[in-house]
């Protein structure tokens, strides 16, 4: 076959799967790829960050992986209220309304910054009981450092929110160059102080918290400065952010609120499963830690094809094209399960470089694997339509759905299971990832029977 004859063919594919009546392949994959670097730079600076602690001994390991459960449950909370503003500022665009693009940017940006804030107070006054509360069982040297690192992270969340935010906003126009740029900024600058403060200075958790701070502030202020002085697409004014609009609130809020009490409920069963791992000892956080840095390399390709699902049928509700939105997820989520059979056929044959770079006990290792291993194979048929399809549901307005059955599925299969294959039964932290794939099967199959319903797409979240 020649080349001009694969082009052909090739276009025509892509034609027919990711271009519509008003959006071309050509811009789809304009959205895609910077969402996709950045993705992976976020998971491969994450992986290297755990890396780098992994130098100051297994306690420290633990703790980071203790509270980042926790920082999980707080951070996808501000994350999910930009969700909302994403959804909104991408029904806008679609209908084509600019002056309510930049009431929604700004509207996005204040109500998560505020949200941040008060999440930060709470955090940092009620850090110690807290941390008894949830981890109580841990070692006294896994406690002193989960302490350290607690308060450090509820510091930084103001930060990491208004970045969210501007991203969220940024995305939902499309412009994911912009957001790649921002999330560079703060990420590269934190494993640049984290190299620093950790293996060169032997800080420890300490430096890796000081990193984690000046990284979060050095990227909202970016963050800030770029809309209001360098972007165009948002026709970003800073005196919106200090002015209230109930009704603008009202239509980021409906799919804020619902996603973030998913989150909340979502992230707060991952927190209780967490409980359960401490109870199997050091060596069983320590493989869930490890595992749970390598495994989301997997899902790279999916993460960004779910991010950019937000995207581009959030703005086809806005025009009102249900056909193109279905033809969308449809073509998303078989490229999505691809992507996974690719990164098994990348990233397995690197098993050995990539836990090295943690140096593990030789105990944890064959367990690593085996989690790694089932996961990534599970994932293939099952985390898609478990994760992605729900993402395009919110974007078309239809978050209680959602977000109601995201935390039943979490509550009654995820932390039930998990309990019974980790505790009661001899299955240990590979129990507990096993309960995690049960869990996607079930909720997928619900929001795969929604989708094919008409209920999802009758939402009207904007005024047409």
């Amino acid at each position: 076959m020649t080349d001009s004859n694969l082009k052909i063919k090739t276009d025509r594919l892509l034609q027919k799967h990711f271009s519509g009546d008003s959006i071309s392949y050509r811009e789809i994959i304009a959205i895609i790829v910077p969402i996709l670097v950045d993705q992976a730079f976020i998971v491969c600076l994450n992986l290297l960050n755990t890396a780098m602690i992994s130098s100051s001994g297994v306690a420290a390991v633990s703790a980071v992986n203790m509270v980042d459960s926790l920082n999980l449950f707080l951070v996808n909370v501000f994350i999910a209220v930009a969700t909302g503003g994403t959804v909104v500022v991408a029904q806008y665009k679609g209908n084509g309304n600019d002056a309510m693009v930049s009431k929604a940017a700004a509207g996005s940006v204040s109500s998560v910054f505020l949200m941040a804030f008060a999440v930060s107070l709470t955090v940092v006054m009620l850090h110690t009981p807290t941390l008894g509360l949830l981890f109580g069982k841990a070692e006294a040297d896994v406690f002193s450092n989960a302490r350290i690192y607690l308060i450090g992270c509820g510091a930084s969340y103001c930060g990491v929110a208004t970045v969210e935010a501007v991203c969220g906003a940024l995305r939902g126009v499309g412009e994911t160059r912009s957001s790649l740029f921002l999330s560079l900024i703060m990420n590269l600058s934190y494993v640049i102080l984290n190299f620093l403060f950790i293996n060169m200075l032997n800080m420890g958790v300490l430096g890796m918290v000081i990193a984690l701070n000046i990284a979060r502030y050095v990227g909202a202020g970016c963050s800030i400065l770029y809309l209001v002085k360098g972007n165009t697409s948002l026709h970003f004014h800073m005196r919106d952010v200090f002015q209230f609009d109930p009704s603008m609130l009202k239509r980021i809020l409906y799919i804020g609120v619902p996603f973030a009490a998913e989150q909340m409920f979502f992230n707060g069963g991952k927190i209780l499963t967490q409980t359960f791992i401490v109870q199997l000892g050091v060596m069983a956080m320590d493989a869930n830690a490890i595992a749970g840095s390598i495994v989301p390399l997997l899902q790279i390709p999916a993460n960004s094809l779910l991010l950019s699902t937000v995207t581009v049928v959030g703005q086809c509700m806005g025009r009102r094209d249900v056909k193109d939105a279905r033809k969308f997820v449809k073509s998303f989520l078989g490229l999505s399960s691809l992507s996974f059979i690719l990164m098994l056929l990348v990233v397995m044959p690197l098993f050995g470089p990539l836990i090295s770079l943690f140096h593990p006990p030789a105990s944890v290792v064959p367990t690593v694997f085996q989690i790694v291993w089932i996961t990534g194979l599970s994932q293939i048929p099952l985390w898609s339509v478990s994760f992605l399809t729900p993402a395009a549901l919110r974007a078309a307005g239809d978050s209680k759905y959602t977000s109601v059955v995201s935390m039943l599925s979490m509550w009654l299969f995820r932390v039930v299971l998990g309990y019974i294959l980790g505790i009661l039964l001899p299955f240990g932290i590979v129990g507990v990832w096993v309960a995690m794939i049960c869990e996607w099967g079930v909720r997928g199959s619900i929001f795969i029977l929604r989708f094919k319903g008409r209920k999802w797409y009758q939402h009207h979240l904007i005024d047409n």
